[in-house]
This record gives C-alpha cells, structure tokens and sequence, in this order.
C-alpha cells in the first residue's frame, strides 16, 4: 500500500472524489423523482421508475470483485466519471426529442450501474492508497464531501430549476408539465460538465490506487471469492435476524423518501403543501440534509458514550417516531414556510440521529468475519434493497389513498422496524464489553475500510 508521501495530498482527491460520486447518486435515485413529478408524471410512476435506479447500488457487491482485476482504480473512477457525464449530457439533448422518455430511461438505468462501479473504484483508490492512520484523519472529510453532494443536488440544483423554470423561460411554477423540460434540460447539462470537469481534475490529482491482498486474477477466481463470502455470510450466528434488522429498520424511511417530496410540491387540493421548486430545495434539500448532518454527528457522539446495545431501539425510536410531523402537516395543512421547514427539520434530525445506529450495527454485528468489508456491503445491500421496494410501492399507495392516510401507514409500517431492532442479536463487543467472552474474542477484521462501503445510505 502506498504511504501518504507517494500520492497527492489526500485533499486535493477526496473531497472532490466524494462529492462527485454523491452528485451522481443523489441525481439519478432522488432528483430524478422530481423531474418526473414536474414533468406531469402520476406519482405512482415517478416514484417506481426512480426507485429502480437503486437496483445497481444495491447489488454492486456482485461486481466488485471484477473491478480489482483490470487496469487500476483511478483508471475506471476516470472512465465512469467521463461516462456519467456523457451520460448526462445525452439525457439533456435526449429530452429535446418527442420520445424522450423511453431514451431516458434506459439511459439512467445503464448511468446507475456505471456510478455504481465509480463508488467501487473510488473507495477502492481510497483504501489501497492511504495507510489506515490516514485513512481514519480524513474518514470525517470524506463523509462531508459525501453529504455535500446531496445538498448541492437536491438542495441548490433543484432550487436552480424552479428559478430557470420561471425566471429564464416564463413559465408557471405551479403548472406541471412538457414546460418543464426547458429547465431539467440545463440541469442535467450542469451536472455532466462538472462531473467531467472533475474527471479532469482527477487525472491530474488522484492516486492510481493499489491492488488489494488476494485479488482474483480472473472471473472464475473472482466467482469462487464471491461464492465463498456467501457461504460464510450465510453461516453467521442468527444471521436471520441481522438480516431482518438490515432489511426493516428503514422500512418507513423508505416509504417517505420519495413521498415527502412530493408532498411538498403537490397542491392542496391534492392535499400537498404547494412549495416551488426553489422552497423544496431550500426547505428539503438544504435545511432538511443539514439537520441529517447534524442529528449523525449528535447520535455517533450518544453511541460512543452509551454503547449500542443499551441505545439501538431509542435510536430507532428517534428513526421513526418523528415521521409523525409529515402526519401532522398532511392534516393541518400549514402555509407558514416556517413551520413547514421546522416540521422537515426535527423529523431529519431524528432520523439522522438515529440512522448512525443502523450503519454502527452493521459494522460491528453483520460484517465482523473473513470478508468483513464485503459482508458490511452485503448489509447496506438489504438497505437498499429495502429504499427500492419501498419506493417502487410508495407512489401507488399514496395515489389510491390521499396524503393523511399514506402517512397513517408510514406510522404503521414502523412497527417491523421496531420488532427486528428488539430481537437483533449482539454477538460482538459493542465497545462497552456487552458481548460474551467467546465473542469477544472472536476475530473481527474491522478496519477504516467499512467506511468506505455504505454510500447507498446517504
């Protein structure tokens, strides 16, 4: 492995590395979603052709073994950042055309897989380039660059759109409809001059990466690894159960996702709030993401003094309960911005507070073994397995039932996430000596390299 005096200053790559991996997800599986909604699209559609875009996030373990047998790291975070940002550019010329959609679409579903090789070859040049004492003084400046990239994107980018909606081609910000292309069009123009801009930056500044102890040198090694972390992964003790937690602890976070947005924009006499795209983007995606930044930061700080045992349910609790306040909007209907924002703001503390228990559980009940990184990644896999399903149903749901009773069924669809944080089993020490002897003693393998896998959670 390389030492930090072979490479670039770590922050002349990692912010930028980061930040333009986040842009990407955050546009393809999130902002996507208000396109569609701006576009005209019933939000049973819009939800379901955005959500499926989390299928290669969620599956990326499959295939990231094949990325450590060619060329180097740098080399396909290049080459996947050049072509997502092609990829944007044709999605912007694409919707000039009378079937832009069924262009689009398949466009984005191959840009997904695409950024989700960028995400392995960017952690990958992370983890083999830095030592691990290196590793650990930057893990905090690449997890804000992560989450700078969801507050550009679904803050400031979707602000951008209603202003040139309305501003630069005089439309009706509360008209839904083809009108709306104008201004997506620039946005995704936007998007792919950055990401090659950063691709450019990159091949000046990014580290080529080292390659990883064991790495297969062809498909059938590659095949026989992947098999065996399966196997292993499978023989855990009580697996079943972390795999329940895995898989339901977001569940109503899932059906929010999507929804909120909407709620947001959608008349009230559809039972939405009426907020432009420039107050969802200041309400949702600025102040919102910045109070999931601080709601982590506050709840990583309550785990490391309590343990996670003794606080895995209050911090599902802090998950869940405070969906109520989207509950508590859909039937007050308020029109202060004010209170609209304070309502976003407690219910993405909570969740962010509470959310840094989900990610910890894994790292160090799931993952711990002889694949550790990959059984972590095989965790936040179910997680986004759970995002897609969620999402693919929400839209359809809300539709056939109206905004007070979809938030009703978030509120009951809580409850799994309640039962399998109950019964999730700790067999490894939480760090406060919670585990049995036997266990303890267990190998675990954990390193800074978990960090590096989890980016389906932002």
């Amino acid at each position: 492995m390389r030492t930090p005096e072979h490479i670039k200053h770590p922050l002349l790559w990692v912010p930028s590395g980061y930040f333009t991996m986040a842009m990407g997800y955050v546009m393809l599986t999130s902002v996507t979603a208000i396109m569609f909604k701006n576009l005209g699209m019933d939000n049973g559609r819009a939800a379901a052709y955005s959500s499926m875009l989390i299928l290669a996030y969620t599956v990326k373990p499959l295939f990231a073994p094949i990325v450590e047998m060619y060329r180097t790291k740098k080399f396909f975070v290049l080459c996947t950042q050049v072509l997502v940002g092609l990829g944007f550019a044709a999605a912007g010329m694409a919707m000039g055309l009378p079937n832009w959609m069924a262009l689009t679409l398949p466009l984005f579903w191959a840009m997904s897989f695409i950024g989700a090789t960028q995400d392995i070859a960017s952690d990958g040049v992370y983890v083999t380039s830095l030592d691990t004492r290196t590793q650990a003084l930057y893990c905090g400046v690449q997890s804000l660059s992560w989450n700078v990239g969801p507050i550009f994107a679904s803050g400031f980018l979707v602000y951008l759109s209603g202003r040139l909606h309305t501003d630069v081609f005089h439309h009706d910000p509360k008209v839904f409809g083809p009108e709306w292309i104008d201004a997506w069009r620039v946005i995704f123009f936007i998007v792919a001059a950055i990401v090659v801009l950063m691709a450019l930056w990159h091949a000046r500044m990014m580290p080529e990466g080292a390659r990883a102890e064991n790495t297969p040198t062809n498909l059938a090694g590659a095949g026989n690894i992947l098999w065996d972390s399966f196997v292993t992964f499978f023989q855990k003790r009580d697996v079943w159960k972390m795999i329940a937690f895995a898989f339901l602890f977001r569940t109503s976070i899932g059906m929010l996702e999507k929804i909120g947005p909407f709620f947001m924009v959608d008349s009230a006499a559809k039972g939405g709030l009426g907020l432009s795209n420039e107050q969802l983007g200041i309400v949702y995606g600025t102040y919102g993401l910045i109070a999931v930044l601080v709601g982590s930061l506050l709840g990583g700080m309550f785990v490391a003094r309590r343990g996670l045992k003794r606080t895995l349910f209050i911090l599902c609790c802090a998950v869940n309960i405070p969906n109520l306040t989207f509950l508590a909007m859909a039937m007050a209907l308020p029109t202060s911005t004010w209170t609209i924002t304070a309502g976003v703001v407690v219910e993405k503390f909570f969740y962010g507070f509470g959310s840094v228990g989900y990610m910890i559980y894994l790292m160090q009940q799931l993952a711990p073994g002889k694949y550790t990184t990959t059984h972590y990644a095989f965790g936040t896999g179910l997680m986004g397995l759970c995002m897609m399903v969620t999402g693919m149903v929400s839209g359809m749901l809300q539709e056939s039932m109206g905004y007070v009773a979809y938030f009703v069924v978030v509120m009951i669809a809580t409850i799994p996430s309640f039962l399998a944080t109950w019964f999730a089993p700790f067999h490894h020490d939480d760090g406060m000596g919670t585990a049995s002897d036997d266990v303890k003693r267990a190998p675990t393998g954990a390193s800074a390299n978990e960090a590096n896998v989890n980016r389906s959670a932002a």
